[in-house]
């Protein structure tokens, strides 16, 4: 059974699976990098309002997300707040950064709803993404 959450007008589940990669796919997720992103997205999601059920990154190129969220806050606004303050903070944390690429995240997104798989599917496939690399 799925589990509902409600704010003032609505009542929802929506889960969405998010992926953005780093610009020309670089692989500067690196481990210390890595380890700080997660961090960062934590806080973030915390500060708006967004449960990450799942988290990785994936060949030290790509972040893969499965996120609960609002729907009237919207799928769009979490990613783009996720984008703009990890890349920021990253960039000041690791100067290595700026140097190695002008923005540290491609423009574009992918993002699915879970609707049609099983979410212990996705989370696995989540999961073993750093576990393909090897």
């Amino acid at each position: 059974m799925p589990q509902f959450k409600s704010n003032n007008n609505i009542v929802y589940c929506c889960k969405y699976h998010v992926v953005w990669c780093t610009k020309y796919r670089r692989k500067v997720l690196t481990e210390k990098v890595d380890i700080r992103l997660k961090e960062l997205l934590k806080q973030i999601a915390k500060e708006i309002n967004v449960e990450i059920l799942e988290m990785e990154v994936g060949d030290e190129n790509h972040v893969h997300l499965l996120l609960s969220l609002d729907p009237q806050f919207g799928v769009h606004r979490a990613v783009k707040r996720f984008k703009g303050a990890t890349s920021r903070y990253l960039r000041l944390e690791f100067p290595w950064l700026k140097k190695r690429l002008p923005s540290l995240w491609t423009n574009s997104y992918f993002v699915s709803t879970s609707g049609g798989a099983p979410l212990a599917k996705i989370k696995e496939y989540i999961q073993n993404q750093k576990r393909s690399e090897k």
